[in-house]
């Protein structure tokens, strides 16, 4: 492997990123020396807006790097655990009991107990942001090593978020906690440049055994320089999007992870009307779901992923394919001669100029996308074209997110998701969610899939939980499939792109969730120097 060292690798390093206009690699008193071994440098994306802090998010999406978590879930996404050494569940579902280890300590030596667990979820209960633990009533200490979580009603989602909130220290949490985090995971920080680079070492408490790479910088540059520093040698793990991995880089392997990161479009499903925050709501065409089940049946979505994907992804039906709570039934084929048969039996005719009317009203539409998103920008101008090609007159625009959160509502969006939560299904098709953030932004309503819903949280076993997930998706008679209410038009899964440094070994991955969090590090622990 080409060993990256001391002071030579961050002249180079910054004299490459400044040659391509990037900002300086600032230097650190905490620099590696000339005898430290076995470093990574890795531009795996974008850094953590909000920092660092798990109460408030930080690690949804992949290792939280800085923190352990109670449970996990491994390869094959079962339950396992990390900082558990057993857990239960009472019969009723109400309370949840977790045992931990002995020897735990945070990276500054003080050791971890079962009070650093109950702070950390009170805190992230008070903190009202995505983590939701509303259900959370009580939190009791048994004993140092034991604590017993109480809820209101029975939640099966529970689980996750025993496997993504990171445990903070009590001793050491402060306003400052997420630029300077403290923990019990892998790796600790040694310094943080906003908007440069993150560099983080072993941490010497760790209780997962010996960890290969004693320190990793992470650099944050936009996706032409760090492609270009890959290509000079000067990163080990590079993450790219399709439209940029479509070469060979020297020294370097090629690897695409399925994901379950996917992009569709989602369509406003209510007749207009103006919300209680005078917001506009609706669209008079894609309320029809006659209208959102024909664009479902005649949009080609193999093509997008040959043609704009070059082949890395795969056709989307939901916002879970494949996953354990995902339904095969949601599945439609591409069939425009049965998309036409729907919009004739629900009075829809082409007109003189090839689109499609109905009582005066025409089958048009803007579909808005996020300005600067390349691949959006792609998926929208592919997919008007086909709209247009079968029938159904489709604009295109680019938009800030800022001007898209005014316009979500009553037009449709290019939008993408993508969780091994399951609860990312209540956020997107729940009525309580509609207009929240941008979770339900069609305001979607359905009594049935609400049902479903709320049996599905509330389940008192996984196997459970996820009959109603997928039922939610089709049940026979209805769903938001496009077999049922059609509220989107999923279109593809994204694979994600990596270049690995041939001399390293990265293992086996999980199916990747939305880029968010950099979730090729999930397993960072087990990366190693290849044989």
């Amino acid at each position: 492997m080409k060993i990256k060292a001391g002071i030579l690798l961050l002249l180079s390093l910054l004299l490459l990123i400044t040659a391509c206009g990037d900002k300086e690699i600032a230097e650190s008193e905490d620099r590696p020396d000339n005898n430290i071994e076995n470093q990574l440098t890795l531009a795996i994306g974008g850094e953590p807006e909000s920092g660092f802090d798990p109460t408030t998010g930080w690690g949804r999406y992949g290792s939280p790097l800085f923190q352990s978590t109670l449970l996990s879930r491994d390869q094959d996404l079962n339950i396992t655990k990390d900082l558990a050494t057993n857990y239960e569940v009472s019969a009723d579902g109400l309370i949840w009991t977790v045992e931990i280890k002995s020897d735990v300590k945070f990276s500054d030596g003080e050791p971890l107990t079962a009070d650093d667990i109950i702070f950390t979820f009170e805190t992230a209960k008070q903190s009202q942001s995505v983590v939701d633990l509303t259900n959370l009533t009580e939190i009791e200490k048994i004993s140092d090593k034991k604590i017993a979580f109480h809820l209101a009603r029975p939640q099966s989602t529970f689980i996750t978020t025993l496997q993504t909130l990171g445990i903070v220290p009590q001793h050491a949490y402060d306003q400052d906690y997420s630029e300077k985090p403290i923990g019990s995971g892998p790796y600790q920080l040694v310094e943080w440049r906003k908007g440069e680079q993150l560099i983080v070492k072993k941490n010497p408490y760790y209780y997962g055994g010996d960890l290969e790479f004693d320190r990793l910088t992470f650099l944050f540059a936009e996706e032409d320089q760090a492609l270009a520093a890959a290509k000079a040698g000067k990163v080990d793990v590079l993450s790219l999007p399709i439209t940029f991995a479509t070469g060979e880089i020297p020294g370097m392997e090629r690897v695409s992870l399925e994901s379950v990161d996917n992009r569709g479009v989602m369509l406003p499903v209510t007749e207009p009307f103006t919300n209680e925050d005078g917001e506009e709501v609706g669209n008079e065409v894609t309320a029809d779901p006659a209208i959102r089940r024909a664009m479902n049946m005649a949009v080609d979505r193999e093509a997008m992923v040959e043609g704009i994907l070059n082949g890395e992804g795969t056709t989307a039906y939901s916002s879970v394919d494949g996953l354990p709570w995902g339904n095969d039934q949601a599945v439609v084929d591409h069939n425009p001669a049965e998309a036409e048969q729907i919009l004739k039996e629900a009075g829809w005719e082409k007109g003189t100029d090839g689109f499609y009317q109905r009582n005066g009203l025409k089958a048009a539409f803007t579909l808005y996308y996020p300005s600067g998103d390349q691949l959006r920008q792609s998926l929208s101008l592919v997919f008007a074209d086909q709209m247009r090609n079968f029938g159904i007159m489709v604009e295109t625009e680019a938009k800030s997110w800022v001007e898209l959160e005014k316009l979500m509502h009553a037009n449709p969006v290019m939008m993408g998701w993508g969780s091994h939560d399951p609860v990312e299904l209540y956020s997107l098709y729940s009525s309580s969610m509609q207009g929240v953030e941008y979770f339900n932004s069609n305001y979607y309503k359905n009594e049935k899939i609400d049902e479903y819903l709320d049996k599905a949280i509330h389940a008192l076993s996984e196997k459970e939980a996820n009959e109603n997930w997928r039922k939610i998706q089709w049940d026979g008679q209805t769903g938001v499939s496009a077999k049922g209410d059609a509220p989107w038009v999923w279109l593809v899964n994204l694979n994600h792109i990596y270049y690995v440094n041939e001399d390293i070994n990265i293992g086996e991955q999980k199916v990747q969730p939305h880029g968010h969090g950099w979730p090729i590090t999930d397993f960072i622990t087990e990366w190693s120097i290849a044989e």
